[in-house]
C-alpha cells in the first residue's frame, strides 16, 4: 500500500504542475478571469511566503520544512504499523501537495497561486488545498484512530 501512496502522491504533484502550466502559460501576473460572477476567480500571483502571505521571502526555510516533513510522512507509510484510510489519504495529500509547491519554490523562487474566492480572501492552488485536506484527515486519525490499537491491546491484558 506504501507504493501505491506514493504514486497518488506523485499524481498529485502532476496535477498540481499541469494546473500551474495552464496558468501561467495563459495569464500574466496579477491578472485573471472570473469563473463564477462575484464568487470564483482564477487570478494568477506570485506567493514568496506561506499561508495568508506570511514570512515572506523565506524560501530556504520552507524548502527545508517541506523536505523534512515529506521525508517523515514517506518513512511513516514504511514504518508505521497502525494506518488507516485517513493515514494514508493524509500522506498521500500531504507530500503531493507539498512537493507541487516545493518544485515551485526551487525552480520559480515563489509558489504559483490562482484560485481565489470571494468568501476566502487569500488566493490560493491545488496543491495547498491537498495539504490542507491531508492536514485535515491526519487529524482525524491521530484523534480518533491512533490509539484503538493499543487500547484494544490494554484491555485484552487486563482480562
Amino acid at each position: 500500500m506504501a507504493i501505491i501512496a506514493l504514486l497518488l502522491s506523485a499524481a498529485a504533484v502532476v496535477v498540481d504542475q499541469i494546473i500551474k502550466l495552464l496558468v501561467t502559460a495563459n495569464l500574466k501576473p496579477s491578472s485573471g478571469f472570473t469563473v463564477i460572477n462575484g464568487i470564483f476567480n482564477i487570478f494568477y500571483i506570485k506567493n514568496k511566503g506561506a499561508a495568508f502571505g506570511i514570512l515572506q521571502n523565506q524560501r530556504w526555510f520552507f524548502i527545508t520544512v517541506t523536505l523534512a516533513i515529506s521525508i517523515l510522512l514517506i518513512i511513516s507509510l514504511f514504518k508505521y504499523q497502525n494506518h488507516t484510510v485517513f493515514s494514508y489519504i493524509a500522506v498521500i495529500l500531504i507530500v503531493g501537495g507539498g512537493l507541487g509547491n516545493l518544485i515551485d519554490r526551487i525552480v520559480y523562487g515563489y509558489v504559483i497561486d490562482y484560485l481565489s474566492f470571494s468568501f476566502f480572501p487569500p488566493i490560493f492552488n491545488f496543491a495547498d488545498c491537498c495539504v490542507t485536506v491531508g492536514t485535515v484527515f491526519l487529524i482525524i486519525h491521530i484523534l480518533f484512530f491512533s490509539n484503538l490499537d493499543s487500547n484494544a491491546e490494554r484491555v485484552i491484558r487486563r482480562k
